[in-house]
């Protein structure tokens, strides 16, 4: 989508600081020994007072409001009987739709007590995000947000999960610009336009490079195995740089 009008902002604005709160109360929410399900339900509910729909619900029929994925699974998990524990990695995705428009962000989250390195993997998790989000403005590469990624990554010794990419958002939940890469791609040649509403989700991770199917026809598991982290914001490009939507406030 690209945003061309104030009604568009301030509905995209709207949207976004709707998932962004929810993503909010649910991440203080966890707690050991309750269950994905559980969790999930927080979420809903925050969409539901905020006069919002999970879109992936709405677009894919997915069995749940929210998307929550522990440990080894990396996107996609399905909210259940799941119960999460002391030294886990969460990772809740949150995406919704409230007047035609759409937002979508996530994030990673540990729950204590949990090792220095991952602890250093969440911190660094959401610097990678910010280093791709740095990137953005119009009249500029979209390739520079994977280089920008790539860099930090190699930088500090992390491989990037290379088939889960970053997408075009606003009148629905995935669309045009597909496929944008958070790692580098020499392929490609596209630029930012003013206006152009996409995320920035990079998966960092302490040695996985793909996602690879799991038993359900959802969720989706690091491959090789290993403690992977997903920072989402989705944002408007403007001639001085990122707009980021998905701010709480």
């Amino acid at each position: 989508m690209t945003a061309t009008s104030e009604d568009e902002l301030q509905k995209l604005k709207d949207i976004g600081r709707i998932v962004a709160n929810t993503l909010a109360t649910m991440g203080k929410a966890i707690e050991p020994g309750m269950t994905t399900a559980e969790l999930d339900a927080i979420g809903r509910r925050e969409l539901d007072l905020a006069g919002a729909r999970s879109a992936p619900e709405l677009a894919y029929g997915f069995p749940g409001a929210t998307c929550i994925s522990v440990n080894e699974e990396i996107a996609h998990g399905i909210p259940g009987d799941r119960v999460i524990a002391a030294g886990d990695l969460v990772n809740i995705d949150v995406s919704a739709e409230k007047a035609g428009l759409f937002a979508d962000t996530g994030a990673s989250f540990a729950v204590p007590p949990v090792t220095r390195a991952i602890e250093k993997l969440c911190r660094d998790g959401r610097r990678a995000m910010w280093a791709g989000i740095g990137e953005v403005a119009a009249g500029r590469p979209i390739a520079g947000i994977g280089n920008a990624i790539g860099a930090f990554a190699r930088k500090n010794r992390y491989t990037l999960v290379r088939n889960l990419a970053s997408h075009g958002v606003g009148k629905s939940l995935h669309e045009y610009p597909t496929e944008i890469a958070t790692w580098p791609d020499k392929s490609e040649r596209r630029m930012i336009t003013e206006g152009l509403v996409f995320t920035v989700e990079p998966f960092l991770s302490l040695g996985a490079e793909l996602a690879e199917d799991g038993d359900d026809p959802w969720t989706l598991y690091s491959e090789p195995r290993a403690l992977t982290v997903q920072y989402e914001h989705t944002v408007i490009a403007t001639r001085q740089g990122a707009l980021v939507l998905t701010l709480p406030g």
